[in-house]
């Protein structure tokens, strides 16, 4: 039995050339409007994925009190971020698309269409027969908004934050050793190869693919498991060759989907589990600070990061200090909570005292 506790995915990592462009526009069609931090430092610790130099960086950590994990909105300082050169196909290998959590699919599309977001004209279908569609922001990066039950607060939004992600990779079997024994999707809800009209407006989406979606049997757990919700991963692996990986050539941070990244408590012990198999930290700011917190600004932790077999980073924060409301020097203090406890309601509904309004 695992003794590490995950909470659910904390935030999606978003590489933008424009911090406080793309968090208004997340604020505005996706409700990403609560301030968890907004912190400008050097990234000293992501060396292996940052050209083995530290890099300045601007970072705003936002969240949906509806419910979903958040988005790390994430711009290089110093440094020209490099774009993709080509369109993200499916069948690339990395984050593909960041799927989004909905009361009502067919009414979120209604309201994207009337405020101007190039959206499809109609509702498709996933291969499980639910409702959804695949619409890009501003910045080429593919959402997938779908349907869920579980939230947390009613704000009278049309979406939630994250829901998971769709993943590429080259052999899903392999895959599963991260996502459904480590993550713990260990549920499949569907298993299907085909060539799926849900994806083919997408660029690449014509072809024929296996994909598989995974849910947890086991709720998420932990101090922020209420407002994260519960979310789901989908696999997906092109039947002929692989794609480009999405990263190839570029750093960590420069545009586009840069991780995924789960909310947790018990980082030894999960360093533990991931070495057995087959998967060791390839950062660790545990091991860096010698057993002291990782600043963060205004919030502080540990962090770790592993990779898929694709090179996918996957990472992970065991939250120690949060801000609830800064101005009167009040913070969540995690490191004598039990781990398997959700904070009170109150507590994190005083998260909205850190809104920021378009």
């Amino acid at each position: 039995m695992n003794r590490y506790t995950i909470s659910g995915i904390q935030q999606m990592g978003i590489g933008v050339t424009n911090v406080q462009e793309a968090w208004s526009w997340y604020r505005k069609q996706f409700g990403m409007d609560c301030r968890v931090f907004d912190d400008e430092a050097e990234a000293k610790l992501m060396l292996p994925y940052t050209g083995g130099e530290p890099r300045s960086r601007h970072a705003v950590l936002a969240l949906n009190l509806q419910s979903g994990g958040g988005f790390e909105i994430w711009q290089y300082v110093g440094r020209v971020p490099i774009k993709i050169t080509e369109d993200i196909r499916i069948g690339d290998l990395g984050i593909i698309a960041c799927k989004i959590k909905a009361k009502n699919v067919t009414e979120t599309l209604a309201h994207f269409q009337k405020r101007g977001i190039t959206v499809p004209a109609v509702l498709s279908e996933d291969p499980s027969g639910k409702k959804t569609f695949f619409m890009k922001d501003p910045y080429g990066n593919i959402f997938q908004v779908v349907e869920s039950t579980d939230w947390f607060m009613n704000e009278k939004k049309d979406t939630g934050g994250s829901y998971g992600a769709v993943i590429g990779v080259a052999d899903i079997e392999k895959s599963k050793v991260v996502y459904c024994e480590i993550l713990g999707y260990d549920e499949v809800v569907y298993d299907k190869t085909a060539i799926f009209s849900d994806l083919s407006d997408l660029p690449g989406g014509d072809n024929e693919f296996r994909r598989v979606l995974l849910k947890r049997s086991k709720p998420f757990a932990g101090p922020f498991s209420k407002v994260l919700g519960e979310s789901v991963i989908e696999l997906i692996s092109a039947i002929k060759k692989p794609g480009k990986k999405i990263y190839e050539g570029r750093f960590w941070g420069d545009p586009g989907f840069i991780h995924l990244c789960y909310d947790m408590r018990g980082m030894d012990e999960l360093k533990r589990f991931c070495e057995s198999k087959g998967f060791p930290f390839t950062v660790d700011s545990k091991k860096s600070h010698e057993g002291n917190s990782f600043d963060m600004g205004e919030a502080a932790g540990h962090f770790s990061y592993i990779a898929d077999p694709d090179g996918t980073l996957i990472e992970f924060v065991e939250t120690h200090k949060m801000p609830i409301l800064k101005k009167f020097g009040l913070y969540f203090d995690l490191r004598k909570r039990d781990p398997e406890k959700s904070l009170p309601n109150w507590m994190i509904k005083a998260l909205k005292f850190s809104r920021v309004k378009n």
